[in-house]
C-alpha cells in the first residue's frame, strides 16, 4: 500500500529553488494565471470544513490546454493536485499540499446546449444558479439543486455527488449527468458516457474500464448486499453504478471528489420546470413527533420535505434577513418545522395537495399545524432561511460552533425518529448538544454537535462521537455519508461502513485511474486522520493577537480575531447575483477580493501563519483594498461577518505604520474645511472643465481624470424654508434635519427638499448648533474611510454633545444620506461607550425610515397628490439594504398615489463613497456598477424618474448611464399639495 503522496514528500523537504522552478515551468505554460504567493496560498488552504492545509501555489486555468499543462508539469515535479470549484466543501475535498486548478475563475462556459433533447455541456466552474437563470427562459432547469445553489459549481456537485432538497423527486447529481470530459493525471484526455465500453475512443481509457467492469462484477454480490439502500448514499466509489447491462460509465467518476481524473466538461440531463409550487409549513411541538410524523407525509407524494430545527427558529429571529420570514411562517412557538413541497402544473390540484397534507397532519394529532405558503415570493423567501440554516447556526458567537463531521448520515425514514434520539442521546454523552437540519424527506438530517475545535478535548470528543455515530448508522443499515462526501472528515469510515473487501476494491479505482496517487490524495482511500489537529484551521497552539490595542470595540465578538473566525468559509459571500455582498467578487472573481478571502486572510494574520507583522503589511492592506464597505455582509452573510468594520481596524493599524497619503487626508478632513472650499468653489470646481487640471489630479492625487468631481456649491443653510423654529414640545412633531457634509455643500437642494416636505406634513425643525464651533455637525463618516477613528470618535462627541439636550427632550433626528444616518446605529457603537450613545438609539433616522414609521402609527398623512403614473426606478444605498431600510423607501414612494415604483435589483452601484474616484479603482467600479445597476437605468424610458439616496450613487449613475438621479425628498416634494 502506497503513502499518499503529499506524507511522503511534504512541503519542508521541497528546496526552495525547486518549488521555484515549478512554479516558472506552470506560469510559462499556461495561457490563465498563476500565483504561488503565500497570502493567496492561504486563502486556498480551507474550504467550508474545519480543516486548513496550506497548498504550494495557486493556478486559473483559462481552457483543458491549461489543465494538461498543470498536470503534466506538477507531475514531473512530483506535486499533488487538486480541483476546486467554489470551495464550499464540508469534509476538506478541495484543500491539499499541491497545486491547486481553481476553476471557477474562467472555466465556466456554456459550451452546447439543447433545449429540445434537454442537455447541456458546461465547463466545470459553471456556478449553478448561473446556469439556471440561462435554463430557466427555455421552462427548463438542471434540477440537483443544494442549499449552496447561488455560489457551487457543477464540477464540485460531480466531485461530491451532490443532491439537494428536492433529490425525492429528481435524484442525485449522478442521476442527472449523462457524459463527462476530463484528463487523467498526465493530461490524457478521455470521454465517457453511456456507450459501450468497447466504443470508448480513447484506448487507455477502454482498458481502465474494462478491467473496472469486470471487478464490479466480481464483487457484484456484496456491492448488493453491503451497499446502502438508501437514496442518499455517496461514499466510496460508484461500483454499483457499473453493474447494470449497460451502465453510463460516466457515473463512477461522479462522487470520486477530483481523485480520479479532472473533469474539463460535463453534461447534465435537464428537467422541466414544474409551472407552479406550494408549500405547507408543518409546525411540531417537539423534535420527535416531527421525525414519527415525516413517512407520512413522505406517502403524500411532495418533491421536499425539509426540518427547520428550533436553533434555526430561535436564533434565525435576532438575524435581520429572517425575522420577518420567521414571523411570518410561524404561528405560536412550534419546536421545530417541516417544510413541504409540492409541485407541478395543475395549481388547483397543488391547493388539493395542501389540504391532504393538513388532513394528514390531523390524522397525527397535529391539527390546524399547517401554515400554507402559495405566494412564489413568500416560498422564495422561505427557502432562503432553509438554505442559510447551516450559516444560521454557525452564527454562534462562542468558541464551541457547531462541527461538521457526521453531518449528512442518513437512514430508512422508518428508523429516523429512533436514529435521531439515538444521535442526541450520543451528544448528551459527550457534554454537548447538536444542531439539525436538511433533507427530513430522504433521511439525510444535518447534524452537527457544538464543539470547541481549538482544544485538543474538542478533537477527541470528535473522534468519539464519530465512532460512535457511525456504529449507530450501521445498526440502521444507513449510510455514513449521504450528499456531502468523504473528504477528511469521512474517508476513515469507507472501510468500517463497505468492509475491507470493498475497500480494497475502492482503491483497485484509484490505482487504475492515478496509479501515482496525484490527484486530490488522502481522500476516500488511504486517508488522511479526520482528528489530526495538524490538518485543522485551529492547529494545537493557535492564537490571535492584534499589533497593538484595538481601534474599536469588538466585544461582541469576544475580541477582534472572534469576529473574524465567524466566517465559515460557506461562501455566501461567492454569490453572483441577488443580494448586496460582495460585490468587488462580482467584478473581479478573485478569491482575494471576497468577504470570505477577506475574512481568511485576517485570521492567518492575525495568528502569526503569514508572518511577522502580516497584519500591516502591504498585502494585507491589498487585501483589503477593494472591499467597498457595502455591509452588505452585515446582511446577506448569516454568520454576521461585519467586514466593513474590520477594514476600519486594518486601516487605523496599516495607517499608524505606513501614514496617511495625502489623498485620503484630503478625504477624510472634507468636513474641517467644507465650509471654505465653498466660499471659492468657482475656482475649486475648475478641476473639471480644464483638462489639464483633472490629470494632474489624476497624478498628483490619484483622482482620476475619467470622473467629474462633486461640484462645490453655495451650502444649505437651515431655516430657509418659510418657517418658524420652535421649542420641543415632544409631542412627535420635533425634529433635527442633519445637513451631512455632501447634501450640505454639493447638492443643497436635496436638504431644502427635505424641509419642504417636513414642514408641509406638519413636523417642526430645530436648528442645531455645536457650541464653540462654527462648524456644522458632522458622523465622522469620511474619517472611518481611512481608518482614522480618533478623528472620527471625536466628531461623533461633538455632534452627540450638540444633539443631546434636543433628543432628550423629545426630537428626532432625520437625515438624507444613509451612510452617514446608519453610523449612527453601526460605527458609533464601537467607537463609543453605550454611556455616550444610549440617548440616541432609535432616534437617528432617514427621511423614509421617519416618513413611515408615522404613517404606519397612524399620526402622518404625506400631503401629497397623484402622480399621474410617473414611473420611478428606484435602486438602494448598500447601507439601506444592510440595515433593512429599503422596504420604508418602497413604503413611503408607494404611498404617492399614481407613482408606479419599480425597484431596481442592484448590488453595490460601485461608487462607494470615494472608492470610485480613485483612479486605480475605474475600472472595477465601473464593473460593478455593470453588473446590474448601470444596464437596469440604460433601459428605463427617458421620462422616467431614477431615485436614489445616495450621494455617490447618483454620481455613478450620471457617470455611468448619462442619467440624473433624484432623491426621494425630490420625489416628494414634486407631488406636494
Amino acid at each position: 500500500m502506497n503513502a499518499p503522496l503529499l506524507q511522503r514528500t511534504p512541503p519542508a523537504a521541497r528546496s526552495v529553488a525547486r518549488n521555484q522552478a515549478f512554479e516558472k515551468a506552470l506560469s510559462a505554460a499556461m495561457e490563465g494565471e498563476t500565483d504561488f504567493g503565500r497570502f493567496t496560498r492561504g486563502r486556498y488552504a480551507t474550504d467550508a470544513s474545519i480543516y486548513q492545509i496550506m497548498p504550494m501555489g495557486v493556478a486559473y486555468p483559462k481552457s483543458a490546454d491549461d489543465i494538461a499543462a498543470a498536470l503534466q508539469i506538477a507531475g514531473e515535479h512530483g506535486v499533488p493536485v487538486i480541483a476546486r470549484g467554489g470551495g464550499t466543501s464540508q469534509n476538506g475535498q478541495p484543500i491539499g499540499r499541491g497545486l491547486v486548478l481553481d476553476m471557477s475563475r474562467h472555466f465556466n462556459d456554456l459550451m452546447d446546449y439543447d433545449p429540445a433533447a434537454r442537455a447541456v455541456t458546461v465547463r466545470p466552474g459553471m456556478v449553478l444558479n448561473t446556469l439556471n437563470d440561462r435554463l430557466r427562459q427555455d421552462g427548463l432547469f438542471f434540477p440537483v439543486e443544494p442549499s449552496t445553489a447561488s455560489r457551487c459549481t457543477i464540477g464540485g456537485m460531480c466531485g461530491n455527488n451532490s443532491s439537494g432538497a428536492r433529490s425525492l423527486r429528481f435524484g442525485k447529481t449522478v442521476d442527472n449527468v449523462l457524459a463527462m470530459e476530463g484528463l487523467l493525471h498526465d493530461g490524457d484526455t478521455f470521454r465517457l458516457d453511456g456507450a459501450r465500453c468497447s466504443e470508448i475512443a480513447s484506448p487507455r481509457m477502454r482498458e481502465i474500464m474494462s478491467r473496472l467492469i469486470a471487478l464490479a462484477d466480481s464483487h457484484r454480490d456484496r456491492i448488493e448486499s453491503i451497499f446502502p439502500k438508501v437514496q442518499r448514499r455517496v461514499g466510496g466509489y460508484n461500483l454499483d453504478e457499473l453493474l447494470p447491462t449497460q451502465p453510463n460509465l460516466s457515473h463512477l467518476l461522479v462522487g470520486s471528489e477530483g481523485t480520479l481524473a479532472v473533469s474539463t466538461a460535463v453534461t447534465l440531463k435537464l428537467s422541466q420546470l414544474p409551472k407552479h409550487r406550494v408549500m405547507g409549513v408543518c409546525h411540531f411541538p417537539d423534535f420527535r413527533s416531527a421525525m414519527e410524523t415525516t413517512q407520512h407525509l413522505v406517502a403524500l407524494g411532495p418533491v421536499a420535505v425539509e426540518l427547520v430545527d428550533n436553533n434555526v427558529l430561535v436564533m434565525g429571529a435576532d438575524i435581520p434577513a429572517f425575522v420577518r420570514t420567521i414571523g411570518d411562517i410561524t404561528k405560536g412557538t412550534p419546536n421545530c418545522l417541516l417544510l413541504c413541497e409540492f409541485a407541478g402544473d395543475d395549481l388547483d390540484a397543488l391547493k388539493r395537495d395542501l389540504q391532504r397534507l393538513d388532513e394528514c397532519m390531523s390524522d397525527h394529532s397535529h391539527p390546524d399545524a399547517v401554515v400554507e405558503v402559495v405566494e412564489p415570493h413568500r416560498q422564495k423567501a422561505v427557502w432562503g432561511v432553509r438554505e442559510a440554516c447551516l450559516n444560521i447556526m454557525m452564527s454562534m458567537k462562542t468558541e464551541g460552533k457547531p462541527v461538521s463531521f457526521i453531518e449528512d448520515c442518513a437512514v430508512p425514514l422508518e428508523h429516523l425518529a429512533d436514529y435521531t434520539d439515538g444521535i442526541t442521546d450520543l451528544f448528551a454523552r459527550h457534554g454537548t448538544r447538536g444542531t439539525w437540519y436538511a433533507h427530513a424527506s430522504v433521511g439525510c438530517l444535518h447534524v452537527r454537535p457544538i464543539l470547541n475545535m481549538k482544544t485538543e478535548e474538542g478533537a477527541t470528543t470528535m473522534r468519539a462521537i464519530a465512532e460512535e455515530a457511525a456504529e449507530l448508522v450501521r445498526k440502521y443499515k444507513g449510510s455514513f455519508s449521504g450528499e456531502h462526501g468523504d473528504g477528511i472528515s469521512r474517508s476513515e469510515y469507507v472501510e468500517p461502513m463497505f468492509g475491507a473487501e470493498l475497500t480494497r476494491a475502492f482503491e483497485q479505482v484509484k490505482d487504475s485511474f492515478d496509479p501515482e496517487n496525484r490527484l486530490n490524495p488522502g481522500k476516500i482511500v488511504r486517508p488522511l486522520r479526520m482528528d489530526d489537529r495538524d490538518l485543522m484551521r485551529f492547529k494545537p497552539g493557535y492564537k490571535t493577537r492584534l499589533p497593538a490595542e484595538p481601534a474599536l470595540d469588538w466585544s461582541d465578538w469576544g475580541d477582534f480575531g472572534g469576529a473574524v473566525e465567524m466566517c465559515n468559509n460557506n461562501g455566501t459571500c461567492r454569490t453572483l447575483s441577488g443580494g448586496t455582498m460582495c460585490p468587488s467578487y462580482r467584478a473581479t472573481r478573485d478569491e482575494q477580493h471576497l468577504t470570505r478571502g477577506r475574512a481568511n486572510t485576517l485570521r492567518l494574520a492575525i495568528s502569526g501563519q503569514l508572518g511577522e507583522d502580516a497584519f500591516t503589511s502591504t498585502e494585507m492592506k491589498q487585501t483589503m483594498d477593494l472591499c467597498v464597505s457595502c455591509k452588505g455582509c452585515k446582511r446577506d452573510c448569516p454568520t454576521g461577518v461585519d467586514m466593513a468594520r474590520m477594514k476600519i481596524e486594518v486601516l487605523h493599524h496599516y495607517h499608524k505604520r505606513h501614514g496617511l497619503p495625502l489623498r485620503e487626508k484630503l478625504i477624510a478632513h472634507m468636513p474641517r474645511y467644507a465650509a471654505l472650499a465653498s466660499r471659492f468653489a468657482p475656482l475649486v470646481n475648475l478641476r473639471d472643465r480644464v483638462p489639464l487640471l483633472a490629470q494632474l489630479s489624476e497624478k498628483w492625487l490619484g483622482f482620476s481624470a475619467r470622473r467629474r468631481l462633486p461640484q462645490w456649491r453655495k451650502p444649505w443653510a437651515e431655516g430657509r424654508a418659510p418657517a418658524k423654529l420652535h421649542e420641543v414640545k415632544g409631542d412627535g412633531r420635533d425634529l433635527v434635519l442633519f445637513g451631512d457634509t455632501f447634501n450640505r455643500y454639493f447638492e443643497s437642494e436635496n436638504l431644502e427638499a427635505a424641509e419642504r416636505v417636513l414642514l408641509k406634513a406638519g413636523y417642526r425643525l430645530h436648528r442645531v448648533v455645536v457650541e464653540g464651533s462654527n462648524r456644522p455637525m458632522c458622523c465622522g463618516r469620511t474619517y472611518l474611510a481611512s481608518g482614522q477613528t480618533d478623528e472620527a470618535r471625536a466628531e461623533l462627541r461633538r455632534t452627540l454633545g450638540a444633539l443631546k439636550p434636543f433628543v432628550e427632550a423629545g426630537a428626532r433626528v432625520v437625515g438624507l444620506e444613509p451612510s452617514c444616518m446608519f453610523t449612527f446605529r453601526d460605527e458609533m457603537t464601537a467607537l463609543l461607550p453605550a454611556a455616550e450613545t444610549g440617548f440616541i438609539a432609535g432616534k437617528a433616522l432617514i427621511l423614509e425610515e421617519l416618513l413611515a414609521g408615522d404613517i404606519a402609527a397612524g399620526t402622518l398623512t404625506l400631503p401629497v397628490g397623484d402622480a399621474g403614473g410617473q414611473v420611478v426606478h428606484v435602486h438602494g444605498h448598500c447601507h439601506q439594504k444592510a440595515f433593512g431600510a429599503m422596504g420604508a423607501v418602497e413604503t413611503v414612494l408607494r404611498g404617492v398615489p399614481g407613482l408606479d415604483v419599480r425597484m431596481i435589483e442592484s448590488s453595490c452601484c460601485g461608487m462607494s463613497g470615494a472608492f470610485g474616484y480613485a483612479a486605480e479603482n475605474y475600472e472595477v467600479s465601473m464593473k460593478m456598477g455593470e453588473t446590474s445597476l448601470l444596464p437596469a437605468v440604460r433601459k428605463a424610458d427617458a421620462d422616467a424618474l431614477i431615485v436614489a439616496d445616495g450621494t455617490s450613487c447618483r454620481h455613478q449613475i450620471h457617470d455611468g448611464a448619462a442619467r440624473e438621479a433624484i432623491h426621494v425628498a425630490r420625489v416628494l416634494e414634486r407631488y406636494l399639495q
